[in-house]
């Protein structure tokens, strides 16, 4: 997603938004939503829903009441309500679209203690909001140095200042519970300002800091997802996938969440397919299942006695097979169904492109005898006329 002032600047940065993709359209971000409804009059006598969605720093959106009546938009900076004081953020969605918004994440539109809209920003409240988030950085290394004096187990990944810059929120994480009481009074002292410290997962924390996957992408939590699903090491067993923690491991410890974008077509596709626990009977032995490949609709065998030489059977074989063997009766062997399969696993490692071995580099190169140089060395220092000649 991209909107029409953002151009990469020098440093990587968007020129336009100046502040990684969260731009003034607000058409960079995640988590917009595309306001379908703007260019549509209300109908007569009908008055414009009274709450406006508004987003804060990374993923954070709340709700809030428009009781002055402002004329809001998109993009515009409005000081809210928060629990002392006030607090600055990005109007992102105004109109009905925000009654379904609050409908999907079942918020109470009617309820009285849903918080106001004060104002529009201020030049001053813009000026103190940018002083603070400009701040966030040198007061997170601040903040990491004291919690590893106090030899605390946590990891404060994130800080996020209110608009008025009187607090600020620690984001952290940690495997076990933490007593960080003495780290709350040590911060509170050396910044001056009320903190409040908030435990989040290590995918949460990904999807805040951002970053490259193994794909070459950006991380999906940090650019598009917005729901995290649970997944499970079956999502690989079904894909064939090896059980290897180092590969299926996102940056953030996890199994990663790709493993069910494709999931349910295996699933459907594995329905017609003979399961993995299934036996063939011949009367050279019993053979098991080692492999399936959904896309050739192909799978493995291999007799309980020579588990290392497999032998490769369409699925409709198998199936007949099986039908056999429901019937008492044995085939001669696997041989003489995957006779036909032969030539096309050949294909499969083929060198069809022509390449040169890839080990010819690794015989050391022969050097060449300098006895020729000698030589012509030796007989040019003889043709060579004397002085006295």
């Amino acid at each position: 997603m991209g909107c029409s002032s953002c151009s990469t600047g020098k440093d990587g940065q968007p020129k336009g938004c100046k502040n990684n993709g969260t731009c003034g359209t607000d058409g960079c971000n995640k988590l917009t939503v595309f306001d379908w409804l703007s260019n549509m009059s209300l109908p007569n006598g009908e008055k414009p829903f009274d709450c406006v969605e508004v987003r804060f720093k990374n993923s954070r959106k709340e709700f809030f009441r428009n009781s002055e009546n402002l004329s809001l938009s998109i993009g515009d900076i409005v000081a809210t309500q928060a629990t002392s004081g006030h607090d600055v953020g990005m109007v992102t969605l105004t109109g009905e679209l925000v009654r379904v918004q609050m409908k999907k994440k079942k918020e109470d539109y009617n309820s009285p203690e849903l918080p106001k809209i004060y104002r529009k920003a201020s030049q001053k409240d813009i000026d103190i909001w940018q002083k603070c988030r400009d701040r966030e950085e040198e007061i997170k290394k601040r903040a990491r140095e004291i919690a590893i004096v106090l030899k605390l187990q946590m990891k404060i990944s994130d800080v996020e200042f209110q608009g008025d810059g009187s607090k600020a929120t620690f984001y952290y994480t940690a495997e076990e519970r933490v007593d960080f009481r003495q780290l709350i009074k040590d911060m509170a002292k050396a910044f001056g300002i009320r903190i409040e410290m908030r435990q989040i997962g290590y995918r949460q924390e990904a999807q805040r800091l951002g970053g490259i996957g193994s794909c070459g992408r950006e991380l999906c939590c940090s650019t598009w997802l917005t729901d995290f699903r649970s997944v499970s090491t079956s999502a690989a067993r079904y894909q064939q996938l090896s059980l290897n923690p180092q590969k299926l491991a996102g940056q953030c410890g996890k199994l990663k969440c790709c493993l069910n974008y494709e999931l349910d077509v295996y699933l459907d596709a594995l329905k017609d397919f003979p399961g993995q626990d299934t036996k063939l009977f011949t009367e050279k032995g019993m053979a098991f299942c080692q492999k399936v490949d959904i896309f050739k609709a192909s799978l493995w065998f291999s007799y309980k006695d020579e588990p290392a030489n497999w032998h490769v059977l369409s699925k409709d074989q198998v199936l007949e097979v099986l039908e056999k063997n429901k019937k008492r009766e044995k085939v001669a062997s696997l041989e003489e169904y995957a006779v036909d399969n032969v030539q096309e696993v050949e294909k499969v490692f083929e060198n069809v492109v022509g390449q040169d071995s890839l080990t010819r580099f690794d015989t050391p190169k022969k050097r060449r005898s300098n006895r020729n140089n000698k030589k012509k060395k030796r007989s040019n220092y003889k043709k060579r006329p004397t002085k006295n000649a």
